[in-house]
C-alpha cells in the first residue's frame, strides 16, 4: 500500500466496482459509505458489518529488548494490563494504550498484540507507523530490536455485529478449535511467515483473527496477506448473505466507535496532555491514583501536570449534530462558553424515553421503542463537569442541547462471551 496522498487499500477496485462513495482519509481513497450511514450503522448493531480497515498501520518489534523498548514507550504496564491489571499480557493476547511524547501529549493510540515475549504486532492509525517508528527507534539506544513496518504486506478486514461468529464458523477451516477460549481482545493465527497458522479459511489461506474492533459491538479483525484481501472479503460477503451482513464505509464506523465512547487518534486525543479524559484507563495508575506502576515516555510530565482541560462524552436530546471546526463552541447552563466539539456524530441506535437512553439491543426496551438516533461525541472544556450537567453545542447553522454522561450508547455488546452468538456443533 502505498502511503502518498492517492493511496489505496487492496480492496479499492472492489470499492469503486460496487458504487462506494469514496473520499481522501488521511491520504488513503477509502468508502465512506455504499446504501446509507444509518443502514450500516444498524446493520452492525443488529447482525453484521464488514469494515475496509486495510489503510492502518501494523508494525512488527521483536528482539530480546523488544517488551523493554515497549514498556518505555506504551503506556500500559505490560506486567499488568490483563483481568483487570491482575496479568500480563501474554501470548495470543492484545492490549489498548497511547505512544506520549515527553511533554505528555499524545502521536498515536495503538493495540499491541503479543505473539511471543520477543515478538509483537502493534496496530497504529492510518499513515502512523513511520512516526510511531521513529519515536521507538529514537529509544531504542542499544536495545536489541527489530522493528519492521508491514504495510505492504497485509490486507485488514473487520467483520462487526452480533452474526459476525456465524460467518466466520461458515468460511473457518476448523471454527469448533478456533472459538475455544477466545476472550476479548485475543487473537489467534498469523498471516506471514505462517505454515503452521492455526487460523485457516476452507480454502488454506491463513490469517490472523483478532477478538476486538472498533464499534463497541462483537465482533471481529482479520488480518490476510494483502493478495488474499479481495478474496476474503467476497468470502465474508457471500457468507453473511442471508444474515443481513452487508459492506459498511467509515462514516458508520465513525458514527459506531462514537456511540461507544471510543476516540478517533488526532481529534479526541492528540497534540495536548493525555490526561482528564475518558481513556486515562490506558495509563498505569498505581493503587492510591497518584502515581504510576512503572516510568513510561510522558508519564513524568503528566504527573508534574498542574491543570488541563477535560475530555467529556455527551449525548443530545435528538439526532441533530453540530460541525466540529474551530467556530462551534460549547457553552454551559448559564451560557458561558467553556470549550469546543472534538466529535459530534448520530448513533442511530438511541433514543430517550422518560429520561433515559437505551439502544436498541437494550433487553429492558419499550415494546415499541423505535430509535431515530441521537447526536453524540466528546467535547473539551476547560472545568470538569458532573454526568447530567447540561451544555449546548453551537455552531454557524444551529444550536443543540446535550448532556454530559458517562456511557453513551448502553448494551454495547463487544465484550460478551463468544459462545452466545456462535451456534454449537
Amino acid at each position: 500500500m502505498q502511503t502518498n496522498a492517492d493511496a489505496t487499500t487492496p480492496l479499492y477496485s472492489w470499492h469503486k466496482a460496487n458504487s462506494a462513495k469514496l473520499e481522501s482519509f488521511c491520504g488513503y481513497h477509502m468508502p465512506l459509505w455504499y446504501s446509507s450511514v444509518k443502514t450500516e450503522h444498524l446493520a452492525v448493531l443488529q447482525a453484521a458489518g464488514l469494515f475496509d480497515t486495510s489503510h492502518m498501520g501494523l508494525l512488527h518489534i521483536s528482539g530480546s529488548d523488544a517488551r523493554e523498548l515497549l514498556q518505555l514507550c506504551f503506556s500500559r504496564d505490560l506486567r499488568a494490563c490483563c483481568r483487570g491489571g491482575r496479568a500480563s499480557l501474554s501470548n495470543g493476547r492484545c492490549v489498548y494504550g497511547v505512544f506520549l511524547n515527553a511533554r505528555g501529549h499524545v502521536i498515536d493510540d495503538a493495540i499491541v498484540n503479543q505473539i511471543e515475549k520477543d515478538q509483537y504486532l502493534v496496530v497504529v492509525n492510518a499513515c502512523m507507523a513511520p512516526l510511531v517508528e521513529k519515536h521507538l527507534l529514537s529509544h531504542q539506544e542499544d536495545r536489541r530490536v527489530d522493528i519492521r513496518d508491514l504495510n505492504e504486506q497485509f490486507g485488514k478486514i473487520d467483520l462487526q455485529g452480533p452474526k459476525s461468529a456465524l460467518i466466520l464458523q461458515q468460511v473457518l477451516a476448523d471454527p469448533e478449535k478456533i472459538f475455544q477460549s477466545f476472550p476479548y481482545f485475543s487473537f489467534k493465527g498469523m498471516f506471514a511467515d505462517c505454515d503452521s497458522s492455526e487460523v485457516r479459511l476452507k480454502d488454506s489461506t491463513p490469517l490472523l483473527l483478532s477478538r476486538s474492533g472498533y464499534t463497541g459491538e462483537f465482533g471481529f479483525e482479520l488480518f490476510v496477506a494483502a493478495e488474499s484481501t479481495e478474496a476474503l472479503w467476497k468470502t465474508l460477503l457471500a457468507a453473511g448473505q442471508d444474515l443481513g451482513c452487508i459492506p459498511c464505509g467509515l462514516a458508520a464506523r465513525d458514527s459506531l466507535r462514537a456511540g461507544a465512547g471510543l476516540p478517533l487518534s488526532h481529534q479526541d486525543i492528540g497534540p495536548w496532555p493525555f490526561a482528564n479524559n475518558p481513556w486515562t484507563f490506558a495509563l498505569p495508575m498505581n493503587s492510591s491514583g497518584q502515581g504510576f506502576t512503572k516510568e513510561f515516555i510522558g508519564g513524568q510530565a503528566l504527573l508534574e501536570l498542574e491543570d488541563s482541560p477535560h475530555t467529556l462524552a455527551f449525548v443530545g436530546q435528538d439526532p441533530r449534530k453540530v460541525s466540529t471546526d474551530e467556530q462551534t463552541t460549547v457553552s454551559d447552563e448559564s451560557g458561558t462558553a467553556i470549550g469546543r466539539v472534538l466529535t459530534c456524530a448520530t448513533d442511530m441506535g438511541i433514543g430517550w424515553r422518560q429520561n433515559r437512553v437505551y439502544s436498541i439491543n437494550s433487553p429492558d426496551r419499550p415494546p415499541d421503542f423505535n430509535p431515530k438516533g441521537l447526536a453524540c461525541g466528546f467535547v473539551r472544556v476547560d472545568k470538569p463537569l458532573k454526568p447530567g450537567a447540561k451544555i449546548m453545542l453551537h455552531d454557524t447553522k444551529r444550536h443543540i442541547t446535550a448532556w454530559i454522561t458517562e456511557e453513551i450508547r448502553p448494551d454495547k455488546t463487544a465484550r460478551k462471551p463468544l459462545h452466545e452468538y456462535a451456534r454449537s456443533s
